[in-house]
């Protein structure tokens, strides 16, 4: 029973040391993606990642109207509101209507919004690349452990961001 509890403790504290390397690596992945979009003279917009993920959305659905946005990213509407006009403002996205609906805005990328969604893909395909080699030493049984382990951890996520219960109420768990 003691070695349980030690190495359930042992996993909480690789688990919380993983979520702070996360954040930096965001940061640094971040930074480094601005400076890809530096040497094509883009700016960007801020120092928010979901900037981007929004440029993406748009470039994988275009023409996209922002209920298809606010679905596929699972954020806000007023969220995407926001994002969208900022995108808009520093031309990366374009507002045109259909001619069947002259009612609904649908959302394209630019040429400048292009090269930022090709360059987040380069970005991910890389990442991908260096995710498969790490996990290539694992067998299969271990990858379907892990594989069960990321599933239940991306459940909870996923339950603590629609607020479905609050840090604390897991603490009683």
């Amino acid at each position: 029973m003691e070695f349980q509890n030690h190495f359930k403790g042992h996993l909480y504290e690789q688990y919380i040391k993983m979520l702070h390397l996360n954040e930096l690596y965001t940061e640094q992945e971040f930074n480094s993606f601005r400076q890809q979009a530096k040497k094509y003279q883009i700016d960007m917009l801020s120092n928010n990642i979901t900037s981007v993920h929004v440029i993406d959305c748009i470039g994988d659905y275009e023409p996209i109207n922002h209920t298809g946005i606010v679905e596929k990213m699972g954020l806000s509407k007023a969220s995407i509101t926001k994002i969208s006009a900022k995108l808009l403002e520093m031309g990366f996205i374009m507002r045109s209507q259909l001619n069947s609906n002259r009612k609904e805005i649908y959302f394209s990328l630019t040429d400048k919004g292009r090269h930022v969604y090709h360059l987040h893909k380069e970005m991910h395909k890389e990442k991908e690349e260096r995710f498969y080699q790490f996990i290539e030493s694992y067998s299969e049984v271990e990858l379907q452990t892990i594989g069960k382990f990321m599933s239940d951890l991306v459940a909870r996520a996923e339950e603590y961001s629609e607020g479905k219960f609050t840090i604390n109420d897991d603490i009683k768990d």
